[in-house]
C-alpha cells in the first residue's frame, strides 16, 4: 500500500443519509456498592492486602475461644498510667503569653479584655480557656462574674 491508498480509505466513511446504529440510552442509575463495603481508596486498599478468610470453626471451638478471651480480659485489672501533662512555654509575645499574663494579674481579666489584646471572639476565647489552659497546660482556671456582670478568669492555684 502507497501513502495515498491509506489516506482514501481511512477517509471512508457512511454517506448522508445512511442507515446508522441507534444511540445507547445513557442510564439514570448509579452503580450500588455492598452495605459496609468500603469505598474508594481504601476499597482498593483493602482488597490488595486482605487475608485469606479464615476456615469456619465449629461452634463448640468458638464458644470455647470466647470464654478464654473473656476470662482473660477479666484478669486484666491494672491500667496504664496516664502521661504528666507538660505543656511547652508559650514564645514572648505570642497571643497565648498575652492571655496568661492577663490571666496572671492579681484580679484576672475580663472576657472583654482578652477579646481586646487577641483580636479573638469571645466563643474562641472561651475555647481556648477550656481547650488549652486546663486540659492542656493542666492549669486551674477560675470563671467567675464580677459587680458590672461581665465573665473574669483568673489563674488560680492548684
Amino acid at each position: 500500500m502507497n501513502a495515498t491508498e491509506t489516506t482514501t480509505q481511512a477517509a471512508a466513511v457512511a454517506a448522508p443519509g445512511a442507515p446508522a446504529a441507534p444511540k445507547e440510552a445513557t442510564s439514570t442509575k448509579e452503580a450500588t456498592t455492598r452495605k459496609g463495603a468500603p469505598t474508594g481508596k481504601k476499597r482498593a486498599a483493602s482488597e490488595a492486602s486482605a487475608p485469606a478468610k479464615a476456615p469456619k470453626t465449629p461452634k463448640g471451638a468458638r464458644k470455647a475461644a470466647e470464654a478464654s478471651s473473656a476470662k482473660a480480659k477479666a484478669s486484666k485489672t491494672t491500667k496504664a498510667a496516664k502521661r504528666p501533662v507538660t505543656a511547652a512555654l508559650p514564645r514572648e509575645f505570642s497571643k497565648k503569653a498575652i492571655v496568661l499574663d492577663l490571666l496572671r494579674r492579681k484580679g484576672g481579666a475580663t472576657l472583654a479584655e482578652i477579646q481586646k489584646a487577641t483580636n479573638w471572639q469571645a466563643h474562641s476565647v472561651r475555647g481556648f480557656v477550656s481547650g488549652m489552659l486546663t486540659t492542656k497546660m493542666g492549669l486551674a482556671v477560675e470563671s467567675t462574674k464580677n459587680a458590672a456582670g461581665e465573665r473574669c478568669y483568673k489563674i488560680g492555684a492548684k
